[in-house]
Formats: structure tokens, C-alpha cells, sequence
């Protein structure tokens, strides 16, 4: 990949593909292809078809996808498969039926089983059952992983999937009901602090622990990625069974202990409390990162001075709403 190269980044109105468009400008690749939703559906299959034999990239990040917090997964699990499978199933398929040399395809942590031994290696891919609150999703990207592999196996394709911890950053999702767990806490204890109020409610029981990573660093991480040049990529990559790279930070924390993390940037002194009505999920995912290490890539924001950052940008965008006074 050079500066020249045409490169698609599918979802780059999104949390990750948002990232993936500032690192590819802060390296100066200007030929960038980018569509919304409205100029391009990825589950119309004629149209990405059409997309990609026009448009010819050589190089495609897949961070388009279906994306919620562990309610909206347990909620709408037909969404989340369907739409997911559509998206990559039209956008691999037509990466390669067009020539692109390298992709990229973006997935979860939530993919491996529910008790996995900690950390996570990529070997341990499909060595237990999933966790059922988001195992609709899960199965929806294992598919992905296994299309890469299979392409790869049989056309020579150079096609590498990538499975993030737990993201966040500029342009993540603040909705109240449907926002993964550090945006849904930021909203929360702002609006908490905000109006005055002496406690703010997490959901379930605090204790599930839980790997965060600044979106900027994942991109980071993909861009590296998706410049290694031939050697390097057979070298590295070719003798994995599944191409696979996990990209986190390396280490966790409670639930609770992100809770007093964010207190602490946002200036809320109030009493933390849990509805143990909501699904705590998998009880840790801790992701191993020796081979995204081994390729020279190290995490570079701490999560407090992430978690920092993130806010000042959220609130001197006024993305935050200022609820009404009592």
C-alpha cells in the first residue's frame, strides 16, 4: 500500500472507520474512496457489485457493520445476523471479484467463546460455546473470518481479518439503550453530574472485566497491517490457520473500576449503584496481543487520558445533551 493506492474504507462515518480515515490522511494516502449509506447500501448486492467494478480499489477496510451494546444484541439478534452476513458477504466477494490486493476485515472480541482461558489467543477461535447475548452477531462475523480464510485458500486472495477489544473514541454511539459500556457510562455520569443527581446506575453487577482501546490506536494497528508488503504478509501471516490478529492494550478492568475511572475525568462524587436486572455478558475478555507486538505495533493512549480526551471532544462538540433541570 503506498500513497497512491485507491483504498475503500466501507462504514467511514462510523467509530472505526472514522479512525481509519484520519490515520490514512495522517500518512498522507490521499486516494481515498468513501461512501455513505444513502450513496451505497452494502446489503444490495447489484449495487456494491457495480461499486467495486467502477470504482476498482486495490485496497478495502471492511468497518461497515451492524454494531450495539449487549442490549440491543439481545434484542434484535435477527438484525444483527442478517445484516452483517449481507454486508460481507457483498463486500469480500466483490474485493476480490475486482481485483483489490489486501483487505481488511473488521470484527469483535465477542467472537471467541464465552469462557475462553485469559488472555485470548486467535487459537482459540471456535473452541467453546459463544455467549448467548450476542452469539447472532458473533456467528455473523465468525462467518467473515472464515470467508477471508477461504478466499485466501482458494484464490491467493491477501485477506486478513482484525478482532478489537472493546473500542471508543470520536464518533462512538451515546445512545442511552443501545451504547457499548464505556460511551453508555460516559452519558450516563454526565447526565448524572448534570443534574445534580447523588447516583448513577450501572447495568448489572460491575463485576465483569473488560479490555478498552482508543479507536486512533485500532487504526493505527490496521493501517500497519494492511501495509506489509508480500513477504512480510506470507511470511507473518500466511502460516496462521485462521489470518487473524487480535489488537488491544494488553489489560483489563471492572466494570466499576471503569465507572470510578470516568467519575474521576468528569468530576461525579456520587454513589455508584447496579441494576441486576441487565445481562452482565461474558465475565472477562482479555485479548492476547503478542502477534499484533510481534509485528511492531504498540498501544500509544492510556485509558484515562483517552477516556479524558474523548470527553473534552464530546463536549466541545456539544454531542452531549444537557437535560432539562428538574
Amino acid at each position: 500500500m503506498d500513497a497512491a493506492s485507491r483504498i475503500y474504507v466501507a462504514g467511514h462515518r462510523g467509530l472505526v472507520g472514522s479512525g481509519l480515515v484520519r490515520a490514512l490522511e495522517r500518512k498522507d494516502y490521499g486516494n481515498l474512496i468513501l461512501r455513505t449509506h444513502a450513496e451505497l447500501d452494502l446489503t444490495d448486492r447489484r449495487a456494491v457489485e457495480q461499486f467495486f467494478r467502477a470504482e476498482k480499489p486495490e485496497v478495502v477496510f471492511v468497518a461497515a457493520a451492524k454494531v450495539g451494546g449487549i442490549l440491543a444484541n439481545n434484542t434484535f439478534p435477527a438484525d444483527f445476523i442478517r445484516d452483517n452476513l449481507e454486508i460481507q458477504t457483498n463486500v469480500v466477494h466483490h474485493a476480490w471479484v475486482s481485483g483489490a490486493r489486501r483487505l481488511i476485515f473488521l470484527g469483535s472480541s465477542c467472537i471467541y467463546p464465552r469462557d475462553c482461558p485469559q488472555p485470548i489467543r486467535e487459537e482459540y477461535l471456535l473452541s467453546g460455546p459463544l455467549e448467548p447475548t450476542n452469539s447472532a452477531y458473533a456467528l455473523a462475523k465468525i462467518a467473515g473470518i472464515e470467508m477471508c480464510r477461504a478466499y485466501n485458500q482458494q484464490y491467493g486472495a491477501q485477506f486478513l481479518t482484525v478482532m478489537p477489544t472493546n473500542l471508543y473514541g470520536p464518533g462512538d454511539n451515546y445512545d442511552p439503550q443501545n451504547a457499548h459500556v464505556l460511551p453508555a457510562l460516559i452519558r450516563r455520569i454526565h447526565e448524572a453530574k448534570t443534574r445534580g443527581e447523588n447516583n448513577v446506575v450501572i447495568w448489572g453487577s460491575g463485576t465483569p472485566r473488560r479490555e478498552f482501546l482508543h479507536v486512533d490506536d485500532l487504526a493505527a494497528a490496521c493501517v500497519r497491517l494492511a501495509s506489509l508488503d508480500d513477504a512480510a504478509y506470507a511470511g507473518q501471516i500466511g502460516a496462521w490457520r485462521y489470518p487473524l490478529v487480535n489488537i488491544g492494550c494488553g489489560a483489563d478492568q471492572t466494570v466499576t473500576e471503569l465507572a470510578m475511572t470516568i467519575a474521576g475525568v468528569i468530576g461525579f462524587r456520587g454513589e455508584l449503584r447496579y441494576d441486576a436486572t441487565k445481562p452482565d455478558g461474558t465475565p472477562q475478555k482479555l485479548l492476547d496481543i503478542s502477534r499484533i507486538n510481534s509485528l511492531g505495533w504498540r498501544p500509544r493512549i492510556g485509558l484515562r487520558e483517552g477516556i479524558a480526551r474523548t470527553y473534552r471532544e464530546l463536549i466541545e462538540a456539544g454531542t452531549l445533551p444537557t437535560p432539562p433541570s428538574s
